[in-house]
């Protein structure tokens, strides 16, 4: 049986329709607070400055990034909230979720250059798109990250 693609759109803040906002929020709960069970602020005031990247199948959402312009989050552009539902994640859409994002950044800010704080168990994931590791290792909201930059 073949993996069903994704289908991506790319929204503001401003033009989110409330079903995908709360779509957005319960997806990001469900994964970096129910499943991982870290308990921080997801909702940080950050949203409307961002893009957000949604990934669908079957008009479900089951994937999401947000990107950020340089200047706002880090110097560099960033890639951040990756988010794959756990049932979703054998089909190996965190890859195209990534390469949207991406190509999402270079479009919409025009630059080749992203930094990620990636949780250092994926770091090998990050490496095969490219980032490379950038300083020591943090703890971010009780869990192991890193600093990760791609320049093309």
């Amino acid at each position: 049986m073949q993996t069903k693609p994704l289908v991506f759109d790319i929204k503001s803040y401003k033009n989110l329709h409330r079903d995908e906002l709360y779509a957005m929020l319960q997806l990001r709960s469900e994964v970096f607070v129910v499943e991982q069970d870290c308990v921080y602020q997801d909702i940080d005031g950050k949203d409307d400055i961002a893009l957000h990247v949604l990934g669908y199948k079957d008009k479900e959402l089951v994937a999401y990034t947000r990107i950020f312009p340089p200047q706002t989050y880090f110097k560099d552009a960033s890639i951040g909230r990756v988010v794959v539902r756990a049932s979703e994640r054998k089909h190996k859409y965190g890859y195209d979720l990534m390469k949207k994002s991406i190509e999402a950044v270079e479009k919409a800010y025009d630059t080749t250059t992203i930094k990620i704080s990636a949780q250092t168990y994926l770091k090998s994931f990050y490496n095969t798109l490219g980032f490379k590791e950038v300083g020591e290792g943090y703890l971010e909201d009780g869990i192991p990250h890193i600093g990760m930059i791609r320049t093309s």
